[in-house]
């Protein structure tokens, strides 16, 4: 049983279905790795261990009489608690809802557990999901697991440290400007941002209503692929949910990139970036080349327009959605993120306009090299997990704060709203992970799964782990 934490969500499925070990001695594993690890990772605000216990015995029962729920079938997942979860504390990583407990599930967390999914507990969250590096002031970062004094990423923190420590193989994030990407990179999983609309977000704590997305991670490609299939669904209570035809992500999974065109941009990518990172995902893009894609290298200057746009349209709307939140109790929240919120109430409305404006100009930009291209490819995250204290980075030439550093590159894809994920493609030096991205046209979040699939086949990044004990 030893080696189900390290397997994929896909072979525990398996196993459970073919009675090689139930899913309640599954869920059991998982717990006891949270209960060994989890005081030196802090994945969780709420763990749900004894309702997990049960529905992983549920699970069992049904499969005994000859019914399978789907192709979730009692495999545990980690939900980040922006999430709703019916009868369960939901605190948006926040201690103004630390009493919180919604009537009842998101739509997504409906759904995985429609499909067999079982919860283990909340993630940890930054407070409101608004800042990438994974602090929050009143739960506590998560540590990353691969270097405890290093960050993990945010805002879906836990979920990425949880599924690193073997805490569970599979969860949800959300991810506005790079959440569900940048812990994915620094923590060494896969994740995957889909196609805005894809996935509803009804149940989901909002931030920045024209952005927000919602996605699994996992430890596989594949993973991503069966989760996007149980969660892309149209649902009436989500405004921005898309009718969209039914795609099975799996069914091409393996077609490999034989004929497909790679696009690598030339501007605004490669600089400021870490040396070890470049080095990375460059090698990583040649074996995409080797395995028969062509690479292109492309010109999208509006690339530079990325950090404007996003910070106005993002903390404007992020002051819509929590204006009475942050005036009436802004003195109980995290301080930074209070600063972040208010900073937006000074965004014009006629500045506002521009930037969505803009970013309709952005978003066609790329449309049109997708017509040239399959796939653009770039590294996840500019840099590997720094120390948790660390405010600047020097990457090159170049000073940049850490999270603009963070969102440099992830926020291309939630402008554009089209698909991205983040898999794993390396370790520094100091043996921290590095992240590929690869993005694809609008709804087309099959071929991004596909490009990453390919990768995955020929390599071993992704089946790594920490050694947890020694980052003590």
């Amino acid at each position: 049983m030893n080696s189900i934490i390290k397997a994929s969500s896909s072979e525990i499925a398996n196993g459970i279905l073919k009675k090689t070990f139930s899913s309640e001695e599954v869920v059991r594993e998982y717990i006891a790795q949270a209960d060994e690890y989890e005081p030196y990772i802090g994945a969780f605000i709420t763990r749900t261990t004894e309702q997990a216990l049960e529905e992983a015995r549920k699970a069992d029962s049904l499969l005994a009489s000859g019914k399978s729920l789907g192709p979730l079938h009692g495999v545990p997942f980690g939900i980040k608690d922006i999430f709703w979860e019916k009868n369960s504390v939901t605190t948006s990583g926040s201690a103004l809802d630390a009493a919180f407990v919604p009537k009842e599930d998101a739509t997504s967390v409906r759904l995985i557990k429609q499909s067999g999914g079982v919860v283990l507990g909340k993630t940890n969250t930054v407070e409101l999901a608004f800042d990438p590096t994974g602090r929050n002031a009143t739960y506590g970062m998560p540590n990353n697991p691969w270097k405890i004094d290093r960050m993990p990423g945010g805002s879906s923190s836990g979920t990425g440290a949880g599924i690193a420590a073997g805490f569970f193989p599979m969860g949800l994030g959300s991810d506005t400007g790079g959440s569900i990407r940048i812990p994915s990179s620094l923590c060494g999983i896969s994740g995957i941002k889909p196609t805005f609309g894809l996935i509803s977000r009804y149940g989901i704590t909002p931030l920045s209503h024209s952005l927000d997305t919602a996605g699994p991670m996992a430890r596989t490609v594949e993973d991503l692929a069966i989760c996007l299939n149980v969660l892309a669904q149209h649902d009436p209570k989500d405004p921005f949910s898309k009718p969209h035809t039914n795609v099975d992500y799996t069914s091409s999974l393996n077609d490999g990139v034989k004929g497909f065109k790679i696009g690598v941009p030339k501007e605004y990518v490669w600089d400021p970036i870490d040396a070890e990172t470049a080095s990375f995902v460059s090698a990583a893009i040649k074996i995409l080349e080797d395995l028969g894609a062509e690479i292109v290298e492309v010109s999208i200057p509006e690339l530079d327009w990325t950090p404007l746009i996003a910070v106005t349209i993002t903390t404007a709307e992020a002051a819509m959605a929590h204006r009475n939140r942050v005036i009436e109790h802004g003195s109980e929240m995290d301080q930074s993120v209070r600063r972040r919120f208010e900073s937006g109430m000074f965004i014009s409305a006629t500045t506002y306009a521009h930037a969505q404006r803009a970013r309709l100009k952005y978003a066609s930009a790329l449309a049109k090299i997708y017509e040239k291209v399959d796939i653009l490819a770039m590294p996840t995250v500019a840099t590997p997990a720094p120390i948790q204290q660390t405010e600047v980075l020097t990457l090159g030439n170049s000073n940049i704060a850490v999270r603009d550093a963070f969102l440099r590159l992830t926020r291309i894809f939630n402008l554009s709203r089209t698909p991205a994920i983040s898999i794993p493609c390396g370790f520094s030096a100091e043996g921290l992970p590095i992240g590929l991205m690869l993005g694809s046209a609008a709804f087309e979040d099959s071929k991004a799964l596909q490009a990453g699939q390919a990768y995955q086949n020929v390599t071993t990044w992704h089946q790594q782990m920490p050694k947890i004990k020694q980052a003590q």
